[in-house]
């Protein structure tokens, strides 16, 4: 081919070969096995010509490449780069990958509490320790070229969201900005503010997955595709792809299914063998057990799955379960090669914490195939468990959703128990967006042909829906921005108040209000052309239409006023009438199901006494028990008697009556019609209309006839333009209330942050005090609470046990209500300490709320949580793991967790505390935290 170019054309192509070898691009894409996608080849290409990028992408789709060449490129030009991630494991799985193809010398880690070869040119660290960084003015910054913000999309969390936009707003101009996200229905919108903010941004957007991903539903023994089969796999793009009809059947089925009641009588209208037929069918319907959707998928050759179960507590059990049923997905060789591995890598845990640990279940399931990873396991078993499972050696997984953020841990199947989790408020159906980061784990790029998702039947499953939820690869990114008051302190330190404020109405929370606003704005101005034209269609020859109609309205208002008052005075009649009424009354029901004659048994009256049950009280009024001319007992509710009701006559009640009885009340209600069969009670009271006495309406009467355009021929049509002109004001007054409401919002809590702050101290117009410069030294939830208490000298003297216990206050939460810890308070003067914390929080939680200042929002201080004071008192004192895990009743992973975190905050308080025994302390109880189970879990 080349043959049959001309001289020109083989010199043009020599110099584009030549041209493009130049690139950074070539060698970087000689480093990988394969070929890259168009997408990560147009986005390197874009970083290479000095564009910030934002990827979006599926997930497995390989948007990491990405991030990688902006390593690459930064090494390439003697310049750094930081490579941030969510969260800790995250990083560790990055640091680790970086560091076999860079080597460790040109690799760092930082995540909070550990720090590895932190000054070489590329480090991955969490975003947290970036936003902190850059608030210190850190040294590390000098020389920055690069930062990959891996899975951007975390700024929707409402916990930590903020920190990336706190990070993207404040790095400096000359870093270039790599953003990776899932697939959002919004990339262009966050694209549009990464351009205003950080400058020249390239959006670069791909729905393609590399593995094509089949939909299933497995209902009993059989595996019903969700869709049809000519409709296409997940991301087939040729139109709508059409529900398995035997699905719908399945459901109509089940939902149909009848009582036995409904059965016998609908079995004489059914042939027999439909009804045998059906049976048939029915029996095929139900959920299959764990191991038994394991044995399923590893018959039909879909192992290594991960199946993802909503609890901790469900994935350890689901791993029992699959024991307890004999499953062995290994053979002796793997068996073997899972034990060396797991010994090697756990060979720094003490034997007399191993048991504690559930160290020989936990290598039962691992030898077996099978294990669970979630937040409460040890780091290092979580760690081990990612390793095997990539290896194939572990190959079934049950995990909680936390792996689907970005862990490199592809399988070839993916299946959901159920569609329903706990969002931390309350049960809630999934959304497209988790159902697509979920399902996007199958499918191996390079070793599957295609991934398959595997959603378990349930009674009352809609197919239609879950086709909606599959069918939805896209999900809004929406900000969760709010201003902190740390973020307050370091803001006007580094740029003053006014252009803090400016910065902060740059966030995306704002672009995004802004950008509502700007569509209502645009209602608004479209409304104002309607009014425009209703005005003219109401002009009037004879006069002002306008105050006319006024003067009609305000009628119009005052009769509805007066009539509603009327009705509250009669609803209060009534009620005054109803609690006159005695035993023995004959009485007229006005309106209602029992309207007519009636005897009152009962007034029913509070704390009376009704058909033998004593103490019964009514908050709505009266309910009398009657008796009605119809033979009935029943009892009326106040709804029943809206005008007041008067006795007609009166009626000896027998003492034998009873109202259980048919006879009693037989005999009774035909006394009852003879003693009342000459009273008129169809009469009616007239009354005198309240709108007749009334001098405002008289006056707006006379000022209607008494006006100009009252005697216009047209009076009427005109008078409906009016009434169009005034329905859509009220619109427009509603759409620029909603518009005042919505901008500045930002800039508004930031003042009222500032204003706070400005009456405990620590901002003095545009200075930041000595105190305001600790606060500064503080992250975290309770970051202003921290502070008071070190100004208060609430922890001076305490030893560095009973400061930790004091400091876990400061981090710990439960996860919910039933998780939460009594709190067991240490001895000596911590519990004072601790006491006098909540005190103070109770201070600030009033001060917030004169400014109004909203936890609601995110913004504020949260009450500090004792629950957690006992364990880290003990551990921090020398106690066993044994000991301390069995007094607080808390999985071994989320002990290590909560005491990094505390570990990292009483090194900001060692840091912000001014030199002296808290800041000894503080540095002390850190040396007593990072001890056995906390000191080996990892290197995040």
């Amino acid at each position: 081919m080349t043959d049959e170019l001309s001289p020109a054309e083989r010199y043009a192509a020599s110099r584009a070969r030549a041209a493009e070898q130049a690139t950074a691009l070539a060698p970087f894409r000689e480093m990988y096995d394969f070929e890259l996608d168009p997408f990560q080849i147009e986005a390197c290409k874009a970083l290479e010509s000095g564009k910030g990028v934002l990827v979006a992408a599926p997930t497995g789709s390989g948007k990491t490449i990405v991030g990688e060449f902006a390593v690459h490129l930064a090494l390439t030009q003697g310049r750094k780069c930081f490579y941030t991630t969510p969260i800790k494991a995250l990083s560790n799985q990055k640091y680790a990958d970086l560091v076999k193809r860079y080597g460790a010398d040109k690799v760092g880690l930082l995540t909070g509490d550990n720090s590895v070869n932190s000054d070489a040119p590329v480090v991955v660290m969490t975003t947290e320790v970036l936003r902190n960084m850059l608030y210190a003015g850190s040294q590390a910054l000098l020389g920055l070229g690069h930062v990959v913000m891996d899975e951007v999309h975390y700024l929707s969390d409402r916990f930590r969201g903020a920190v990336w936009e706190e990070v993207i707003i404040h790095l400096p101009e000359s870093v270039t900005l790599v953003s990776l996200s899932a697939t959002v229905s919004n990339a262009e919108e966050f694209g549009d503010w990464l351009d205003t903010v950080r400058g020249d941004t390239e959006v670069i957007v791909s729905e393609h997955r590399p593995v094509p991903l089949w939909q299933h539903v497995l209902a009993g023994r059989r595996m019903y595709d969700l869709f049809e089969e000519k409709s296409g796999q997940d991301g087939d793009q040729s139109g709508r792809r059409e529900v398995n009809p035997d699905l719908v059947r399945l459901a109509r089925m089940e939902s149909s299914r009848p009582t036995f009641g409904r059965d016998k009588r609908r079995g004489r209208n059914m042939r027999e063998a439909d009804r045998e037929r059906e049976r048939r069918q029915r029996s095929r319907i139900w959920t299959p057990g764990r191991a038994e959707v394991i044995d399923r998928l590893d018959s039909e050759g879909l192992l290594p799955a991960i199946t993802f179960i909503f609890s901790r507590a469900g994935c350890q059990a689901a791993v029992q379960q699959c024991l307890h049923a004999g499953l062995r997905l290994n053979d002796e060789a793997a068996r073997a090669r899972v034990r060396a591995l797991v010994e090697e890598r756990t060979a720094g845990i003490p034997d007399e914490d191993l048991h504690v640990l559930g160290y020989f279940e936990w290598l039962e399931g691992l030898e077996r195939g099978i294990a669970a990873h979630h937040a409460g396991m040890l780091p290092t078993f979580k760690e081990v468990v990612e390793e095997l499972f990539v290896r194939g050696l572990v190959k079934a997984v049950f995990a909680t959703e936390t792996l689907a953020l970005g862990i490199n841990m592809p399988a070839r199947s993916v299946v959901l128990e159920k569609l329903v989790k706990w969002n931390g408020e309350q049960h809630a159906d999934i959304t497209p967006g988790e159902y697509t980061q979920l399902t996007g784990r199958a499918g191996r790029r390079g070793i599957d042909v295609e991934g398959h998702a595997v959603v378990l039947w349930q009674r009352t499953m809609d197919p239609a829906a879950l086709a909606g939820l599959a069918g939805t690869r896209t999900y809004p990114l929406r900000s969760s921005f709010r201003p902190s008051y740390n973020m307050a302190v370091n803001l006007v330190s580094q740029f003053g108040r006014h252009r803090s404020r400016e910065l902060l109405e740059t966030s995306f929370a704002q672009f995004q209000a802004d950008k509502a606003v700007v569509g209502i704005s645009r209602q608004v101005q479209r409304n104002e052309e309607g009014l425009e034209g209703y005005r003219a269609s109401m002009t009037c020859h004879l006069g002002d239409f306008d105050e006319y109609a006024r003067l009609r309205r305000e009628l119009k208002d005052r009769e509805t006023e007066l009539a509603k008052e009327g009705a509250a005075q009669r609803r209060a009649a009534a009620a005054v009438a109803l609690e006159k009424l005695r035993p023995g009354d004959v009485i007229h029901v006005p309106t209602g199901k029992f309207a007519g004659l009636a005897l009152v048994l009962d007034p029913g009256l509070p704390a009376g006494r009704v058909g033998g049950h004593r103490g019964m009280e009514y908050h709505d009024g009266p309910r009398p028990l009657v008796l009605t001319a119809e033979r009935q007992v029943k009892r009326l509710a106040s709804i029943d008697f809206p005008v007041p009701v008067e006795p007609l006559d009166r009626m000896r009640i027998p003492k034998s009556f009873n109202p259980r009885s048919p006879q009693s009340r037989r005999d009774l209600a035909s006394a009852l019609r003879t003693k009342a069969g000459h009273h008129d009670v169809g009469r009616r009271r007239k009354e005198r209309s309240a709108a007749a006495d009334d001098t405002e309406i008289a006056r707006l009467r006379a000022a209607i006839r008494a006006h100009p355009c009252h005697g216009c021929s047209d009076r009427e049509d005109h008078a409906r333009w009016g009434e169009r002109y005034q329905r859509l004001l009220r619109d427009t007054r509603q759409l620029e209330r909603r518009i005042e409401g919505r901008t500045n919002t930002i800039a508004r809590t930031f003042d009222r942050i500032c204003s706070l702050l400005s009456e405990l101290g620590y901002l003095r117009d545009d200075e930041v005090t000595d105190v305001g410069k600790r606060l500064a030294r503080l992250y975290g939830e309770l970051d202003l609470l921290a502070s008071e208490c070190l100004r208060e000298g609430v922890w001076e003297g305490l030893p560095p046990a009973e400061l930790a216990a004091c400091a876990s206050a400061l981090v710990y939460e439960a996860r919910t209500a039933d998780d939460a810890l009594p709190p067991k308070l240490p001895p000596g003067r911590a519990k004072d300490a601790l006491g006098e914390m909540v005190r103070i929080w109770g201070r600030l939680d009033a001060l917030e709320e004169e400014h109004k200042i909203n936890q609601a929002e995110g913004v504020g201080q949260r009450e500090p949580d004792l629950g957690f004071a006992w364990a880290a008192y003990r551990w921090a004192s020398g106690h066993g793991l044994d000991e301390v895990l069995r007094e607080i009743d808390m999985p071994a992973g989320d002990f290590v967790r909560w005491t990094k975190q505390l570990i990292d905050v009483l090194g900001q308080i060692a840091a912000a505390a001014p030199e002296g025994t808290v800041a000894r302390n503080a540095r002390r109880a850190v040396d007593g935290l990072l001890r056995g189970v906390v000191a080996y879990s990892s290197v995040g």
